[in-house]
């Protein structure tokens, strides 16, 4: 699903909103979910899942095509765990659109 998908249900939905606040609005809570990741906090959305981030530490690579040694900085990876809710909905047996 895209972005643009995700503005046009909730303006079909929210019809009392211009797409112009839905767009605001969505900005603003992709910027606070950017901005909780960054300080190192948990996102949980109930029903939905939890999203976290995990440290990978530096360390030295190899790279595959020449063999060469290559030291990696340490980064940050997100880790997504599923909520039960919409781990159900994804494997129930009925095809119900979710």
């Amino acid at each position: 699903m895209l972005k643009s998908d995700i503005l046009e249900r909730l303006g079909n939905k929210y019809k009392n909103f211009s797409q112009e606040d839905i767009e605001n609005l969505f900005g603003i809570f992709v910027k606070k979910i950017t901005n909780s990741l960054k300080e190192g906090k948990k996102i949980e959305i109930r029903g939905f899942g939890t999203i976290s981030r995990k440290l990978n530490k530096e360390k030295y690579v190899r790279n595959p095509k020449t063999n060469e040694k290559i030291y990696k900085n340490k980064s940050y990876k997100l880790h997504f765990k599923i909520g039960k809710i919409l781990h159900n909905r994804i494997n129930s047996k009925s095809n119900n659109e979710i």
